[in-house]
């Protein structure tokens, strides 16, 4: 517990020299997880899988819907077709793309390198899967920590993108892992499973998000501070609602928030600076834990394969994606360029990554490791050039 504490207060001062010299602060977070670990100089010990997805969980709950408390409906309203299709039509295709190529590169390397022989097709595709949606953390934090103005309206797609595809990627994932443990799913059942998550995520959202409102305009107490911990509870209510009627319960709490900030109601901006704060206690507390889970060694027998997926990923499969899906929308190439420029990949797929290995699958290990390599490029890359790339494609608003 002690060196939790020790951990997060670490990683506050590392976050506030991420603003001085550049680097993504969500970088720094996963860095001083694994400086931390057992490989590292702080020595702690940490494989725990099951605990640290729990941890991500919840977690994610509560960047979500801090997320969605800045997502405004009118702002997302004249996007909300095209958000809807980046995040399911731009996930499949990006796992498609990704998958079959990382299917074929791993082959490759099997000539002069052991541990890739086995992959399969399959095996390819759960890789593209884990990796397909952009993360709603990354995103929220990057585009809030570099103070730039996109123009039009890409911000808020952006943000609708990432907060809202992981349904997707997280049932594709389960859908692979069940086909590569022997298990039968039909297409039919895969596209239900889809539909049912989607609405009943949607509507519980919704409904939670007008509750959250009004029943902050009724709480009337005198403690202040009451306001924002009530909150708490409906949040993860939200979550377990959702998940008991078989939804989404992530896509739900992010559909609550965009209600909720969408409407006036008592303490709000006490509330929406609450959740802001605790959004990145879960940030820092969640990579700093996969940063304690992950083997530096480890991670040296996979780095140049996932650097290869990984640079295909940012320059090859998520352009492809975002330009079939945005085909018939009037966006010109410099707005799909940042668009693609901006899907990041952060903690979702290294909780993802996790699931293979808790059912035990052969190459899961080798799965983690290219997840956690190929998420440490993508956030590198991308969230070093996040400014210039949109100075240099003109998507900034004039002050």
């Amino acid at each position: 517990m002690y060196d939790l504490l020790i951990l997060t207060q670490v990683s506050v001062y590392a976050s506030k020299l991420s603003s001085k010299i550049g680097i993504p602060a969500l970088l720094l977070f996963l860095f001083t997880g694994m400086i931390a670990g057992s490989e590292g100089i702080g020595g702690i010990y940490f494989d725990n899988h099951q605990a640290a997805k729990v941890i991500g969980d919840i977690a994610l709950i509560f960047i979500l819907f801090s997320g969605g408390l800045d997502t405004q409906w009118k702002r997302v309203r004249p996007i909300l077709l095209q958000g809807t299709i980046l995040a399911t039509v731009g996930v499949a295709l990006t796992m498609l793309t990704l998958g079959t190529f990382a299917w074929f590169i791993l082959r490759s390397f099997s000539n002069f390198q052991v541990g890739f022989e086995g992959i399969s097709w399959l095996e390819g595709l759960l890789l593209g899967a884990i990796v397909s949606s952009t993360d709603a953390a990354a995103v929220f934090s990057m585009l809030k920590s570099s103070n730039i103005k996109l123009k039009g309206n890409l911000q808020p797609l952006l943000e609708l993108e990432s907060g809202s595809n992981d349904p997707m990627a997280v049932l594709l994932t389960t859908t692979l892992v069940k086909l590569l443990s022997a298990s039968t799913v039909s297409i039919a059942d895969l596209l239900l499973n889809l539909l049912l998550q989607i609405i009943v995520g949607i509507l519980v959202g919704y409904g939670m998000g007008i509750i959250i409102s009004l029943d902050s305009n009724r709480l009337q107490v005198d403690l202040k501070g009451l306001y924002s911990v009530a909150t708490i509870a409906k949040v993860l209510l939200t979550y377990g609602i959702a998940t008991l009627c078989l939804g989404n319960g992530f896509l739900a709490v992010y559909v609550a928030g965009v209600v909720a900030g969408s409407r006036n109601f008592s303490e709000k901006e006490r509330i929406v600076d609450f959740h802001d704060g605790l959004s990145w206690l879960m940030q820092i507390t969640m990579f700093s834990i996969l940063g304690l889970l992950v083997f530096p060694s480890q991670l040296l027998s996979v780095a140049g394969v996932a650097t290869v997926i990984a640079v295909f990923l940012i320059v090859i499969a998520r352009p492809l994606s975002v330009s079939i899906s945005l085909a018939l929308f009037s966006y010109d190439f410099r707005e799909k360029g940042f668009i693609s420029w901006v899907g990041l990949r952060g903690s979702v797929p290294i909780i993802l990554s996790i699931i293979p290995i808790s059912v035990g699958l052969e190459d899961a290990t080798t799965i983690f490791n290219l997840v956690f390599f190929i998420v440490l490029i993508s956030v590198a890359i991308q969230g070093f050039t996040l400014v210039p790339m949109a100075q240099w494609l003109g998507v900034v608003k004039a002050e």
